[in-house]
């Protein structure tokens, strides 16, 4: 679970979460973030090129992502089938 804000200030503890999140080699990987207040656009695409190296058949379920975070990944990888967001 996140908490607070992703941004420049906590993009090396956002990375770190990515990338260990990954290592756990589940087919889905799910990541609540009921208690995030704000992602910047580099914490999203840092969630979209962890995404981009998924193996094939794996995805990250976002769970109550902040209302900025879809409309980014909307905009900027519209395509991107390794991320689903659930309300």
């Amino acid at each position: 679970m996140a908490i607070g804000e992703i941004s420049m200030n906590t993009r090396s503890v956002w990375q770190q979460a990515l990338n260990q999140l990954v290592e756990r080699r589940m087919d889905v990987l799910h990541v609540d973030l009921s208690r995030v207040r704000f992602v910047d656009v580099a914490g999203v695409t840092d969630l979209a090129v962890t995404a981009q190296r998924l193996p094939e058949g794996q995805r990250i379920v976002l769970h109550r992502p902040p209302p900025q975070l879809p409309r980014i990944l909307d905009h900027f990888w519209p395509d991107i089938a390794a991320i689903e967001v659930a309300a």
